[in-house]
């Protein structure tokens, strides 16, 4: 049947825009591809094949293909001669690998589907889909995702749902497109501050997760809608601070003095520190007090401000308080009565 059915279209030569052979039982890519050089859309989904034919490079006008539910085990290099793709579909195989050089031709490709796989990883070469917009990798086996990822600068909508993710890169803060990020069902304890940059979010997903705190400047973010059930959240109990004294080492003593001095722009440690970069080095670290605005290096002490969500958000249900990881440079600040700070109990 299947066969009768690519005959018929070989019959139609370069006028056959479309091959569509779902739940055949192929087990082979129909043989004969190659006949068809106008070919624009093939759907193979539902089968049981294990390979891609070498023909299929030959389909340099082929913008869709579909080879959903089948049985292949790795994202096939021949793909990087489908210039002209735009949507690819390889949902339900057994996938666990990319092959080498897959990435190189797909620069036009603007939707990828590799949900139900068994991906452990996703390839640096990912950053070479340069026009992608949406790319879900629902239900894989990824444990974290290459910061090149974080560099595909049209992408609007990043699914990346059951998974056994721990954490995500810093430089997500470069997506700058993206609209909708879908985290539900992983590991990850804490979203990183980069995320606080990403203008154009709208959607944020993150249930079923193990996440306690937000990162500062959350609560600013412009979402549309923000679910979180399912996680252990900080709660607002009063926590009696510990009285400690405030002992800083000599590295930390000289650090602040120096970053807070260059606040003030003082010409003679900018010439300083530009005979000296290593110093460079250690105050690109600095960190700012939540309570008196000043820079310090060491980690002090770690707080929770609980703020209200927006308005304007579309969010879980019993969500009213977002507690915000704030950091603090001595007790001195944490201790002022008119702070809205708590501290965090050890478990």
């Amino acid at each position: 049947m299947a066969e009768r059915l690519l005959i018929r279209a070989i019959r139609g030569g370069k006028t056959t825009k479309i091959v569509t052979l779902n739940g055949k039982n192929i087990k082979k890519m129909p043989s004969g591809l190659e006949k068809l050089p106008g070919l624009m859309i093939l759907d193979l989904k539902n089968n049981i094949i294990s390979e891609v034919c070498p023909e299929i490079s030959t389909l340099t006008q082929l913008t869709a293909l579909n080879l959903g539910n089948n049985c292949l085990e790795e994202v096939p290099e021949e793909l990087k001669y489908l210039k002209s793709l735009k949507k690819l579909h390889l949902f339900g195989n057994r996938i666990h690998r990319f092959a080498p050089g897959a990435c190189d031709g797909l620069e036009n490709l603007i939707l990828f589907n590799l949900n139900n796989n068994l991906l452990m990883c996703l390839p640096q070469e990912v950053s070479r889909l340069k026009s992608l917009t949406y790319l879900s990798v629902n239900y894989n086996q990824l444990t974290s995702i290459p910061r090149e990822l974080c560099f595909l600068e049209n992408l609007s909508e990043l699914q990346l749902n059951y998974n056994q993710l721990n954490c995500l890169p810093e430089e997500i803060k470069f997506l700058r497109n993206l609209q909708k990020l879908f985290l539900v069902r992983n590991n990850i304890a804490c979203l990183p501050e980069g995320l606080c940059d990403l203008k154009n979010l709208r959607v944020l997903d993150i249930a079923g997760n193990i996440i306690q705190i937000f990162p500062p400047g959350f609560q600013n973010l412009k979402l549309r809608e923000f679910y979180c059930e399912r996680n252990p959240l900080l709660l607002r109990h009063p926590v009696k601070a510990v009285q400690q004294e405030d002992v800083w080492s000599l590295q930390e003593i000289t650090s602040r003095y120096i970053m807070n001095q260059l606040g003030e722009k003082k010409s003679f440690l900018m010439q300083a520190i530009e005979c000296h970069p290593q110093i460079r080095n250690i105050i690109s670290q600095k960190k700012e007090c939540a309570i008196c605005g000043k820079f310090f290096l060491t980690l002090w002490l770690e707080c929770v401000r609980f703020v209200p969500p927006s308005k304007k958000w579309k969010k879980s249900r019993n969500l009213q308080l977002i507690p915000l990881r704030m950091l603090v440079c001595s007790y001195k600040c944490f201790n002022q009565h008119d702070s809205d700070l708590f501290g965090i109990a050890e478990v």
